[in-house]
């Protein structure tokens, strides 16, 4: 008895050292992955939102929004519709409310795996599901309703605040009102001064 005993913790041993050693790979593979992830710092007048991307779940829309970006597109446009407990969304109007122009909507790529959480960021559209374009949201809360399947074709996440989700709050907690046909406007407006792209060896402040 006490002979079979031993080998079993032996194996029982090295069992764990395998599973130690293959934990310890994934999790430098998830952090390669996610160093490899393209990252964009939004500064806005509120202060800085870092948001880490995923082109592999929405390829299209990853690299719609980075033309963009490219292009200074998002400069001088406003967070327009702040909602507490359940988004903030910007990227197609200006200080004035001047509907900016914008390059052709893009497919949605919505998912029923990539799912409208807390921080996450998504695309705006309009009823028809293939119709976004620049503007979009940042969920302040699991807003699961949103997501592909459960209410129709849903809304394309396509990234995830990973910096400053302090400012994401402070700025949907500012006081709204209706002002150019819209509602829900911030009262004094939440600026976005600038969307630009982070180098892949620089890290988070």
């Amino acid at each position: 008895m006490t002979n079979s005993v031993k080998p079993f913790r032996y194996v029982m041993q090295i069992v764990l050292c395998a599973a130690l050693l293959l934990g310890i790979t994934s999790s430098l593979s998830a952090q390669e992955q996610q160093n490899e992830l393209p990252r964009v710092i939004i500064e806005t007048s509120e202060g800085v939102i870092e948001v880490t991307l995923r082109p592999d779940i929405a390829p299209e829309t990853v690299d719609n929004f980075l033309t963009y970006v490219s292009n200074g597109f998002y400069e001088g446009t406003i967070f327009h519709r702040v909602i507490p407990g359940f988004m903030i969304q910007g990227g197609g109007f200006d200080e004035n409310l001047n509907r900016k122009q914008t390059r052709d909507p893009v497919p949605n790529e919505a998912k029923p795996t990539a799912k409208n959480l807390r921080g996450t960021i998504a695309m705006a559209r309009t009823s028809s599901p293939d119709s976004a374009t620049s503007q979009f949201f940042i969920n302040l809360a699991d807003n699961g309703f949103l997501d592909a399947g459960v209410r129709g074709p849903g809304y394309t996440v396509f990234g995830k605040v990973s910096g400053g989700m302090g400012v994401v709050d402070a700025i949907a907690s500012k006081t709204t009102g209706r002002s150019g046909g819209m509602g829900d406007v911030p009262k004094d407006p939440i600026i976005i001064r600038s969307v630009s792209q982070r180098k892949a060896d620089s890290t988070a402040e």
